[in-house]
């Protein structure tokens, strides 16, 4: 089942000024090389912000951030953090550095923030889930004011997304809707439209290359591969219970759903679309004391970072062997996460 949808009319018209110029690769490796690889996790339990060092595990830092904090994106040059506060309005800009915040973006009545992306040309692309709809930050740094454009997915609960490549197109999985809509940024990106993917949707993951779309729907414990220009469904996949979440590796060989209920795993092969293997992460029977959320690979695609809300933890788990090598510390009721290499 397809369906169109509109976009919401600018706050602002967008301007030579106001936009900020494509953030250079060469940044980006300075920046990693300024900071050891670093783990930002955001609290929704605790409304706080940490920083953890992965060199050693340990949190160095906890702040406070904004009310019911859900996910993270870290920016192309390394130097900022931008978390979507889901129990408000806003999306707040912290420096990486210090946890500093230097911008506070308000998306306007009802916005919800949720689902986020610090795409390389720059802009910030988030979900608003109380609206319906998907804005597009420029210069998200700048505070106070930025430019934003807003686009209409007519869905309910657009929760997650994922964005093209070369930003011209925004994908969202729609939990109420049981939906996952396709949004052109621009007149050329193609068509937009909606597809019914299974029960309650809400995990989602575009491979490397651009041509296959990874959903993971929670309430049918199943993950989809989509062709993500046509919206058809190639192939559907059972997985573990509750797959909450879906990361492809950055290799583009697997994708990995988190099975919430089984508190584990699921590696699915993406040339043959099978699960080839689970891993255990706290097991069905730690399941319930652990609550395991938002999944995250490193950069090399040898860890796997897995949010454990109920726990106040996030385990580090072994690729290659499926092993837990430690649990992290962080803040009251962990969920989103973000990494620099």
């Amino acid at each position: 089942m397809r369906s169109g949808g509109g976009i919401i009319a600018a706050g602002a018209l967008l301007s030579v000024t106001a936009c900020a110029p494509m953030a250079e690769v060469a940044q980006t490796a300075a920046a990693a090389e300024e900071m050891p690889p670093t783990l930002f996790v955001a609290a929704k339990r605790g409304n706080t912000l940490s920083k953890v060092d992965l060199a050693t595990g340990e949190e160095v830092l906890r702040l406070p951030s904004c009310t019911n904090p859900h996910e993270l994106a870290t920016s192309p040059d390394g130097k900022h953090v931008a978390l979507a506060c889901y129990g408000g309005t806003t999306v707040d800009v912290f420096r990486t550095a210090d946890l500093a915040k230097v911008a506070s973006h308000d998306l306007g009545e009802n916005a919800r923030p949720h689902g986020i992306v610090w795409h390389r040309d720059g802009k910030i692309y988030v979900t608003a889930e109380g609206q319906q709809a998907v804005h597009v930050l420029f210069s998200p740094e700048v505070s106070p004011k930025h430019v934003s454009l807003a686009f209409k997915t007519g869905k309910q609960g657009s929760h997650m997304l994922a964005v093209s490549p070369d930003g011209s197109v925004v994908w969202t999985t729609d939990l109420g809707s049981r939906t996952v809509t396709r949004i052109p940024l621009n007149s050329t990106a193609g068509e937009r439209m909606s597809v019914t993917v299974g029960e309650e949707p809400e995990g989602i993951s575009l491979s490397p290359d651009g041509k296959t779309l990874w959903v993971s729907a929670r309430g049918s414990n199943q993950a989809f591969a989509l062709d993500p220009q046509t919206m058809d469904v190639r192939e559907t996949i059972a997985t573990g219970r509750f797959p909450l979440r879906i990361a492809v590796r950055p290799q583009g060989d697997v994708a990995v759903t988190s099975d919430l209920q089984d508190g584990s795993l699921s590696v699915i092969d993406t040339a043959t679309a099978k699960v080839i293997r689970t891993i255990a992460v706290a097991g069905a029977e730690g399941a319930q004391a652990r609550f395991q959320v938002t999944i995250l690979w490193s950069a090399d695609g040898e860890r796997i970072y897995v949010a454990e809300t109920a726990s106040d933890t996030v385990a580090e788990v072994d690729y290659a062997s499926g092993q837990v090598l430690r649990r992290l510390k962080v803040g009251e009721g962990g969920d989103g996460m973000a990494i620099l290499p």
